[in-house]
Parts: C-alpha cells; sequence; structure tokens
C-alpha cells in the first residue's frame, strides 16, 4: 500500500515538474496569455493539492475500526484506534496529515450543533475547535489521546434534542434514556487526527463513521464527506448478517460504482475446528452470494475478511494466519480502484486544459511569425528601392496605425458593455443574494415549525437557486457573444489569427447543486410529517445545505471572475503584438530611410527572430509531448 501511494504521490511530482518546466518556457517564450497563465496555475494547484479520501462506513460492533488499524496501521505493532466491543467511534474522524499543523487531535465540541453552522463552516474558525497534542513516541500516550474519539456524556432530553440527537416520538426513544431520564450523546461533533503516518503523508484521508444512525443525523456525513470520498469501504459482520438499515444506508447514501467496495468481515466466527477448510470457504462463499444479492451487487466486490486475525497475522508476522484472513485481497481492490480512477479524473482534467493552452499557443506563435514575416516581406521589397519609394511605404503604415487605432476607440466602447453585463452578473450570482436566500430560509423556518412550510421553504429556495444560475448563465451567454462579434471584428479588419475567447459554464455547479437536492429529498422529500425532534434535524441539515451551496457559488464566483480577466486577454494579446510590430515596420522603414545601409542588417536581424520562434515552437511542442507522456503513465 505505502508503495502504491509513493508510487501515485512520485507521479503526481513527474506531471508536476514537467507542467512548471512547460510553464517556465513558455513563459520565456512569451506565448503565455493570461487565460492559458490561469489554466496552468489550475493545473498546478490540482496537482499540488491532490488527496485521497476512503471513508469506512459501518453499523457499530462490525470490526469498522479494526480494520482501519489492520489495513493502516498494523505497522506500529498496536491499534492505534480504539476497537473493541461496543462503539468505539462516537464522532466522525478523519486520519490525515497536514505539515501545516504539529501532530494532534483537533475536537469540535458537540455543542456546535446548536448553531446554524456546518462542520465545514467551522474548519475555517480554528478557535471553535479543541486542540490535543499528539506524541507519536509514546504509544501509550497516542491510544489514551485518540480515545477521546470515544467520550460521552449525559445530557438532558431537550439539550439532546436541540442537537437533533434525540427523538422523543421514535418508539425505541425510552431505551435511550438512563435512570436518571438522561440521554448519552458524544462528547465531540467531529475529529481531526493530524498523524504523521506514511501513507498520509502521501495525502492519503481516512474517514471513521461512527454508525449508522450518524449518517441520518450528522449532515456533513451525507451531503459531503461520503459522497466526496474516493473510495467507501461498506463493513457487514458474518455473525449479524445484512440488517433492513444496512440495506438502507447502501441504497440512499453509497450504492454500486467505482471505489464502493462492500467488506463482510468477523469471518473467523465461522472458522470451525471440526469441519474441514473446503467446508467453511463454501460457507464463507455462501454467505458473501447472499450479501451481493441483497445489496444487488456481483459477489466479486464483496470481501469476505478478519479484520482482528488479519491485524494479528500483520503484527506477530504470521504470513499463514494473514492469507487466511484475505485482507491482501481487499487491499489489492482498493488501491487498483482507487489510484486509477483518482489518476483519469487528474488526467481528463489536465487534457481538456492542455489542448486549449496549446491552441492558444499556436495562435500567438501563429501572429507573431505572420508579423515578422510582412516585415521581412517589406524589407526585402525595399532592396534597390529609391527614397520617394521609402517614404510612401511609411505613409502606408503610419496610415494602417491609425485605423487601427480607430479600431482601439471602438474596443473601448465594448469595454463599458463588458463592465455593464459583468457587474449585472454578480446580482444573480454574488454572494449577497446567497446570504440573502439562506437568511431568508431560516426566517420562514422559525416561522413555520410545520412539516408542509419547512418543506416548501427548501423548495423555494432550491427554485431561486435554479432561477439566479439561469440567470448567470444567460448573462455569461451574452458576454461571450459579444466579444465573439469584436474578435471576429478585429480579426477581419486587422487580419489578425484569432482564436474564440475562452467558453465559461456553471454546468458543475448546477450538477453539485442537483446532488445537494437529491440527498436532501432522499432524507426529506417523501415525508408526510415531521416530528419536532425531525424538524431540528431539517433544520441541522438546512446549516449544511447552506454551506454547500454557499461554497458552489463562492468557487462559481472565483470562477467566474477569473474567467471575466482572461475573456479579452488574447485579443488584448494580439493588439499588443500588432502595435508592436506596427512601430517596428515604422522604425526599421525609417532607419532605411535614414541609412539605407542598415537594410541587410535589420533583415538579418528579422530573420534571425523568426528562427528563434520556431525552435521555442519546437521546444514547446517537445515539452508539451513530455508532460502529456508523464501523466499518461
Amino acid at each position: 500500500m505505502v508503495r502504491d501511494l509513493e508510487q501515485y504521490s512520485a507521479w503526481r511530482q513527474d506531471v508536476q515538474a514537467a507542467l512548471q518546466a512547460y510553464r517556465q518556457a513558455a513563459s520565456a517564450a512569451g506565448l503565455v496569455d493570461g487565460a492559458s497563465a490561469l489554466r496552468l496555475a489550475r493545473c498546478g494547484s490540482r496537482l499540488l493539492d491532490d488527496r485521497l479520501s476512503v471513508a469506512f462506513v459501518a453499523e457499530f460492533s462490525r470490526g469498522k475500526s479494526e480494520l482501519i488499524n489492520a489495513i493502516f496501521f498494523a505497522g506500529y505493532g498496536q491499534r492505534i484506534l480504539p476497537s473493541g466491543a461496543g462503539r468505539t467511534t462516537m464522532c466522525p474522524t478523519e486520519l490525515l496529515y497536514d505539515a501545516a499543523w504539529p501532530p494532534s487531535i483537533r475536537l469540535l465540541p458537540i455543542e456546535t450543533r446548536a448553531q446554524n453552522l456546518s462542520t465545514s463552516d467551522y474548519r475555517e474558525l480554528p478557535a471553535a475547535w479543541t486542540v490535543l497534542p499528539l506524541n507519536i513516541e509514546a504509544g501509550g500516550d497516542m491510544q489514551e489521546a485518540i480515545r477521546q474519539v470515544s467520550l460521552t456524556k449525559k445530557v438532558s432530553v431537550e439539550e439532546a434534542a436541540r442537537y437533533g440527537l434525540y427523538d422523543a416520538d421514535d418508539a425505541d426513544a425510552p431505551a435511550m434514556l438512563d435512570e436518571d431520564g438522561q440521554v448519552e450523546i458524544s462528547m465531540w461533533r467531529h475529529a481531526i487526527i493530524n498523524f504523521p503516518h506514511p501513507l498520509l503523508k502521501q495525502g492519503l484521508v481516512i474517514l471513521d463513521t461512527p454508525g449508522l444512525n450518524a449518517i441520518g443525523t450528522e449532515p456533513e456525513l451525507t451531503l459531503n464527506l461520503i459522497p466526496n470520498a474516493h473510495a467507501v469501504l461498506f463493513i457487514l459482520a458474518a455473525d449479524t448478517g445484512v440488517t433492513r438499515s444496512d440495506i438502507e444506508v447502501w441504497r440512499n447514501h453509497i450504492g454500486a460504482g467505482a471505489g464502493r467496495l462492500v467488506v463482510l468481515n468477523k469471518i473467523d466466527s465461522m472458522w470451525d475446528e471440526l469441519r474441514g477448510d473446503a467446508e467453511v470457504a463454501q460457507a464463507i462463499e455462501r454467505q458473501q452470494a447472499s450479501v451481493a444479492h441483497l445489496l444487488t451487487l456481483d459477489a466479486s466486490q464483496v470481501f469476505p475478511v478478519s479484520a482482528q486475525k488479519a491485524l494479528v497475522g500483520k503484527i506477530n508476522d504470521d504470513a499463514a494466519l494473514l492469507e487466511k484472513s484475505r485482507l491482501l485481497p481487499l487491499e489489492t481492490a482498493l488501491f487498483e480502484e482507487l489510484i486509477p480512477a483518482r489518476k483519469d479524473i487528474i488526467r481528463r482534467q489536465l487534457a481538456f486544459d492542455l489542448d486549449a493552452i496549446e491552441a492558444a499557443q499556436q495562435v500567438q506563435a501563429a501572429a507573431r511569425a505572420r508579423g515578422i514575416a510582412e516585415q521581412l516581406h517589406e524589407l526585402h521589397s525595399l532592396r534597390g528601392k529609391n527614397q520617394s519609394v521609402i517614404a510612401h511605404m511609411m505613409r502606408r503604415i503610419d496610415i494602417e496605425k491609425k485605423e487601427f487605432d480607430s479600431s482601439l476607440f471602438k474596443l473601448q466602447a465594448t469595454r463599458a458593455v463588458f463592465t455593464r453585463l459583468s457587474t449585472e452578473l454578480y446580482t444573480s450570482l454574488g454572494m449577497d443574494i446567497v446570504r440573502d436566500d439562506i437568511d431568508g430560509v431560516r426566517a420562514a423556518m422559525q416561522r413555520s415549525r410545520f412539516f408542509t412550510g419547512l418543506r416548501e421553504a427548501v423548495r423555494q429556495y432550491f427554485e431561486r437557486i435554479a432561477s439566479n444560475l439561469d440567470r448567470s448563465e444567460g448573462k455569461t451567454a451574452e458576454i461571450t457573444e459579444m466579444m465573439n462579434v469584436m474578435y471576429r471584428k478585429f480579426a477581419s479588419e486587422h487580419g489578425l489569427a484569432l482564436a474564440l475567447p475562452m467558453p465559461f459554464s456553471l454546468a458543475r455547479y448546477r450538477q453539485e447543486i442537483a446532488d445537494i437536492e437529491a440527498v436532501y429529498h432522499k432524507q426529506f422529500g417523501t415525508a408526510t410529517l415531521l416530528t419536532t425532534s425531525r424538524v431540528v434535524l431539517m433544520e441541522k441539515f438546512f446549516d449544511t445545505i447552506a454551506s454547500r451551496v454557499r461554497r458552489s457559488f463562492t468557487n462559481a464566483n472565483d470562477d467566474a471572475s477569473a474567467w471575466l480577466k482572461v475573456i479579452m486577454a488574447p485579443l488584448e494579446a494580439q493588439i499588443v503584438e500588432y502595435k508592436e510590430q506596427l512601430k517596428l515596420r515604422f522604425a526599421s522603414i525609417q532607419r532605411i530611410h535614414d541609412a539605407t545601409g542598415s537594410l541587410e542588417q535589420k533583415i538579418a536581424g528579422f530573420e534571425a527572430s523568426l528562427a528563434a520562434l520556431e525552435r521555442d515552437k519546437a521546444q514547446l511542442a517537445q515539452l508539451l509531448a513530455a508532460l502529456r507522456a508523464a501523466s499518461a503513465t
């Protein structure tokens, strides 16, 4: 596993190095416009910040934490995550490594559930977290610190209901009360363990979930962490089989697909010395087939394992026990699905950007080559010409310059319209309208504590989002069409080779919002009534919905702002290039008019410039090919 992730990390570094070499060469050659610079920066950021997330989902006592220990932490010779009978993980727990933080555990108090902020929002508020140091040199100290994720406390029914953690109308609610009428809840809402493990240093993020019930009560899991995980391991137990809640969670929150694996744990409960190995294997295969049938899966996607025996086998270097635990096929499948799938996503994104960058570079190089060729043609035509002919050519270039300056005045008028449309775009895409919409829904929720009022408020909220995205798409289409007209006009009037401006689309953000709405409908859309506690839970879900929508619109605003800055970049670059060429042509002929002996020197100079441009083009083509080859490995 470490080798797999190291190879993946090395692949990213190789692609990053090839990208940097291409960017430096293109910049040195002056063949990077604003749009290309933006694309190159984004490619670099994607490679630099890339992480691989694996989520472990299971009801309690399925051996989930033990499986994480067996797969990732056996090399420490002991359990890192607490494991045992009953609940050992009470809050969603992320294991990762961020060099900006010392080894530590960051814990978000459960009381934050009473506020209108999601877990994602609190990530930007460091003061809200309790931070405990993690002594990685002392295994006992580290285990004791990590045991924080299993701590609970007793609260009143009213307080638990306020957090959305107690439903008085639930038939099982009385069983949650102790003899004093209190409810036991997790002390923490979320935990982030910053741990310099070799796998985590390579960009792996492990998510340990606190049980199936948490998926329904912690919106961050439902709306963000599990859907966005690159791999999800759904753990069942051979000694309990598949329960109805297992099936519901699988269908509603996970489902079959790339990187979605089912683990049938605790097969050691089926080991029997009174039966032969073949008979035990057949029994395991029957249960494997039964699980696959209930979850509508191919049996090959269900992996029977014994996490506990695998951990013992690894720690004691017992190869026979490790093989009998069947953990190795699961590890192979996990990383064979996880890494190639992530690589493929990066490759597709990189290929799309590189195609656009290459096209823009070719246009720039062609325009520059054409300008040099025109100047050479004029200089060659001056050989043997008298002073009056040269003076006539100077007047002609001067007229051409004045005509071009006249076109620039028209461009200024287009800029004014461009500025107006850009401002109008933010009336539907800007963050003010997002904030006002969120405040409006929260106010409506406070006014109506009934299901129909709550559902109507959220329905209208998603409708307004769709309407705002429609209006925003209309404005970006209007801007694009206006710029297309201007590009074509300059190209036809002045012979410029201009690629049409980079298009802009909000499709990605539409899909993000649609995914959020789909999860909301699964959770609340089919209910006919809401109990008081479900109303509280729905409000908590809306906090996370609002956070996700706000994040989507923030990213959309950043993209739109970057697009507006670079949409004119190719045209402006060509205008600067063309004006520079006109000045050079005029200056060259002026000098020849004043000193005819410099003609051959000027011709030689422009021929050298043309040769240098061809060398730059060849070098960039080689570097681009190397970059594509690095990403394809």
